[in-house]
């Protein structure tokens, strides 16, 4: 298994996967040029999982992602996903620990991210690497710009 950079010509695979698994996708936030946009702010910070495949010549299949970036203060982890037959056997960890130093090395102390309730296995991984619920905030959004139906 390979981690390495997302770049932009992983954005199929990469969506397909997040489809695939419990990541929720939205139109107007997950399109080809919002993800090239969000990869330019936040270089070298998000990243695919690797493993190669059986085609001749053999291609690597991308078999976990997370989406990471920051704000100059505080780091976030978005559409973290791996492959249904990959998972329990490290690959969410060496992503995570990927994402976590591409963060210390931009000087960022924090990382914060949003999981689903009912995603018992995802939440389970969280807890095992030292990230805590917070229960003494809400979590609120808005749309500034209408989702389309």
């Amino acid at each position: 298994m390979i981690i390495r950079p997302m770049q932009i010509e992983d954005y199929d695979d990469v969506l397909a996967l997040w489809n695939a698994s419990l990541t929720s996708t939205r139109d107007v936030t997950d399109t080809r040029e919002a993800i090239a946009k969000f990869l330019q702010r936040n270089p070298n910070i998000s990243v695919v999982a690797t493993v190669g495949a059986d085609a001749n010549p053999p291609a690597p299949k991308i078999v976990g992602s997370i989406l990471c970036g920051h704000d100059g203060r505080r780091g976030f982890l978005y559409h973290v996903a791996v492959d249904e037959t990959m998972r329990r056997q490290g690959v969410a960890q060496a992503m995570l620990n990927a994402c976590l130093q591409a963060l210390r090395d931009e000087g960022i102390h924090k990382c914060a991210l949003t999981a689903f309730k009912h995603n018992e296995q995802g939440n389970a991984l969280w807890t095992r690497m030292g990230f805590s619920i917070r229960e003494d905030i809400y979590y609120r959004d808005c749309w500034i710009i209408e989702e389309k139906s």
